[in-house]
């Protein structure tokens, strides 16, 4: 019952209430004496004051007819959970915005402000610009929570926006073109994550009917893929191809890049490197469900518990597993050659 008056009272706007209206946020199954013990309780606490208490009702537990609400005893202990919190936060996390704000709004935030502060606390500020994808992958494991789900908000909140470097503008694309695929009318385009690959395979674009060679740069791609069809100049269907390191992030970046445009798993590599000895150190990369279970879709029942079981154990694959002549071999292959 306590608790019920309580959060009433915190959402109440006005600064006094009567009687009545304390008594109407209970059905007739509570009993007055209750009711009032716990109205009395409440005046004890220093959350309520009694209004001309020498005009009260005439039951056997007298009350006023009218309250006023000290709001900073009613705050209180929401106030000492902010100071509490604060004392375990890093220096640049400012949680003083809070003390204006609600309860409600403290507690639905609080745990991402921890992420942020566990993130701040692993990995110190970053010297380096990221994107927003990325940024937010490494803070709470979703890389939409920045600029779809109230992150940015909340990082303002607390005085941390500007010292994440999140880059909010497109940068051109870095890629290698294949001129003799200009004047098709469909253009196909590979995206790898890593440079080493990138490098490896923009030996033998020509080789291939892909229009472009693209180096993804972890998770740049996603929000620097826009810049595509004006960089080429060339008007018609593009159609691309993801291929990058068979981890938790890599399998977000193409989550990522797929939901904002469609992008094909490459899946010829992957299988390929499905075959090699995967490698320990991702252990603690964030998982996202959703983005694993929409890439997993793309391969058959026995590749897919190859790659939950890698990942469940905190292994990983990286481009690099196929060297050189394994990802020329596969670009070339008759598998490509027929897209």
């Amino acid at each position: 019952m306590k608790n019920v008056i309580v959060n009433y009272l915190k959402s109440y706007k006005k600064q006094n209430i009567t009687l009545n209206e304390l008594e109407n946020l209970f059905s007739g199954n509570v009993s007055y004496k209750s009711f009032a013990t716990t109205v009395k309780e409440l005046i004890q606490e220093g959350i309520l004051t009694e209004k001309n208490s020498e005009n009260k009702n005439s039951k056997e537990i007298p009350l006023a007819f009218k309250f006023g609400i000290n709001r900073y005893e009613l705050k209180k202990d929401f106030i000492q959970s902010i100071k509490d919190a604060s004392l375990s936060m890093v220096d640049s996390i400012d949680v003083q915005a809070y003390f204006k704000l609600s309860e409600e709004t403290w507690n639905k935030e609080l745990p991402y402000i921890k992420k942020v502060n566990k993130y701040i606390l692993l990995n110190k500020l970053p010297l380096d610009y990221a994107t927003a994808q990325e940024r937010s992958f490494h803070i709470v494991g979703d890389e939409k929570w920045i600029d779809e789900k109230g992150g940015r908000k909340i990082l303002e909140r607390i005085n941390i926006w500007d010292k994440l470097k999140i880059v909010s503008t497109n940068d051109p694309l870095m890629m290698a073109v294949n001129p003799s695929q200009f004047l098709n009318s469909e253009y196909c385009h590979l995206i790898v994550e890593n440079k080493t690959t990138f490098l490896a395979l923009m030996e033998v674009l020509k080789d291939t009917k892909f229009t472009s060679l693209i180096f993804g740069s972890g998770w740049k791609i996603v929000s620097n893929i826009v810049m595509l069809e004006s960089q080429l100049g060339l008007k018609g269907t593009h159609k691309l191809y993801y291929f990058g390191d068979l981890d938790y992030e890599g399998i977000s970046i193409w989550n990522s890049l797929n939901q904002k445009i469609r992008a094909e798993i490459a899946i010829d590599f992957y299988r390929e490197l499905l075959k090699k000895p995967s490698s320990i150190g991702k252990e603690t990369q964030q998982k996202n469900e959703i983005a694993l279970n929409n890439f997993i879709k793309n391969f058959n029942s026995e590749e897919q518990a190859s790659i939950l079981n890698l990942l469940e154990k905190g292994a990983y694959l990286p481009q690099e597993g196929l060297d050189k002549d394994e990802l020329q071999n596969i670009w070339r292959s008759i598998v490509w050659r027929q897209i």
